[in-house]
């Protein structure tokens, strides 16, 4: 995703959706062209049935297509990136794999069809085998990009034991994390995400425990 994954959701689904919407202008100013004859029918027709393709082509939730990257922000909105990243892949091939046993018994001889069916899948194997480097690159955005667009606040709870690691991945897009570090008895600390991020990228203590952070800082 543009901005490794720390652009606004909402400005995110608006850059997603702008690519259907242009099917939806098209479409009407073909009607219109069609109704006072300055276009033939078959031309009006074929042109409505593949841009209907297209659309329905583009819609369909597989990544990397523009429904794919909708399931995305949708799972986004509830889930860490690294989660919702993963979890939009393996949706991705279910219906995928749905669609090309759908093609196997209804079309199997359509080359063209196959073609675009191993891209898909060779696109989904590419971004799976990247998936860790994707999260990655969303660390670094939110540690060097922009941090006035996090607009939304939201703590999350670390115990000593767990790894500086494990808790960079329940980072969710959208919103700034404090992290509450749970010390013994009634004992906590508050970290700003920066001071864990500095940790990690600059310090180099990936696999870090909590409990050690929180002594240091």
């Amino acid at each position: 995703m543009d901005e490794h994954g720390n652009r606004p959701l909402k400005e995110e689904a608006i850059v997603v959706l702008a690519g259907p919407l242009q099917h939806a202008w098209m479409l009407g100013a073909a009607y219109l062209l069609f109704s006072f004859s300055y276009i033939p029918e078959q031309i009006y027709t074929l042109f409505i049935r593949y841009n209907l393709m297209i659309l329905i082509f583009n819609l369909f939730p597989v990544w990397p297509l523009d429904g794919g990257k909708l399931v995305f922000l949708i799972l986004s909105l509830k889930k860490p990136f690294s989660d919702a990243h993963q979890w939009a892949l393996r949706v991705s091939v279910i219906f995928l794999t749905a669609f090309s046993m759908y093609i196997l018994f209804t079309e199997p001889l359509n080359l063209n069809i196959w073609i675009v069916a191993g891209f898909l899948y060779f696109s989904l194997y590419h971004e799976w085998k990247q998936r860790h480097y994707v999260f990655i690159r969303f660390l670094l955005e939110r540690y060097y990009g922009k941090r006035d667009s996090f607009r939304l606040l939201k703590p999350l709870r670390a115990r000593q034991e767990e790894l500086l690691l494990e808790v960079l991945a329940r980072f969710q897009r959208g919103y700034k994390h404090p992290v509450h570090i749970e010390g013994n008895g009634s004992e906590k600390r508050i970290v700003d995400e920066n001071e864990l991020l500095h940790a990690y990228f600059t310090e180099k203590r990936v696999m870090e425990k909590m409990g050690d952070l929180f002594y240091t800082y």
